[in-house]
């Protein structure tokens, strides 16, 4: 039971730590502040009290102030304990949070604020990961979130075809232009099927 924790006050709070939460973490990973701030450049309660509440805001925007906080608390707290390490001696329990082992009774909210939640993933995705296989990753988040059928798909493969021989790229995800940003998803959209496909007759 950690100390100063708040719980959901609302249905929407609940629904979202309940089910949203592995969605919210790879939003937050992939913002460009937060990538920036990952490394280590910035302090840890910036990245949890100021950077991940602007994250929260914009993905749930209908949320209050309070709700943020309490979104915010368990998505840091998840975090941070997930992946901890514990430690036992005798009857007690030690959690390894930042370099130090922090009895598990002692832990308290403002305590896991001080540790960047995301240190560990980042640091996993710093090391093992090229800029391609980042894309792989980010794409296959975006293919659960994108609504497209194969008939939509054909339509508008020859328009991606022009659009790549006019411009010489890809269209992107995260163009100004809704036509584009469709072009690109039904890219992904296509990739997954293809990679579905492979899974199955594999």
């Amino acid at each position: 039971k950690i100390r100063g924790l708040k719980e959901p006050s609302s249905k929407r709070v609940k629904d979202i730590i309940e089910s949203d939460l592995n969605d919210l973490k790879a939003t937050i990973l992939q913002d460009d502040q937060m990538l920036k701030a990952m490394p280590g450049n910035v302090e840890p309660e910036v990245i949890n009290k100021v950077l991940i509440p602007k994250i929260i805001k914009v993905r749930y925007p209908e949320l209050t102030e309070d709700e943020v906080e309490e979104v915010r608390q368990h998505v840091v707290v998840d975090s941070v304990l997930k992946k901890a390490e514990i430690k036992e001696t005798g009857d007690q329990h030690f959690i390894r949070m930042a370099d130090t082992f922090v009895n598990i009774d002692d832990l308290h909210i403002d305590l896991i604020d001080r540790v960047n939640p995301f240190q560990k993933a980042f640091e996993v995705l710093s090391k093992s990961v090229t800029a391609k296989v980042l894309k792989v990753i980010q794409e296959s988040i975006e293919a659960t979130r994108i609504q497209m059928d194969f008939e939509e798909a054909k339509i508008l493969w020859p328009k991606i075809q022009e659009f790549m021989k006019t411009l010489n790229r890809e269209p992107s995800l995260h163009s100004n232009d809704p036509l584009e940003r469709r072009m690109a998803e039904c890219i992904v959209y296509l990739k997954e099927e293809k990679r579905k496909k492979a899974a199955s007759n594999g």
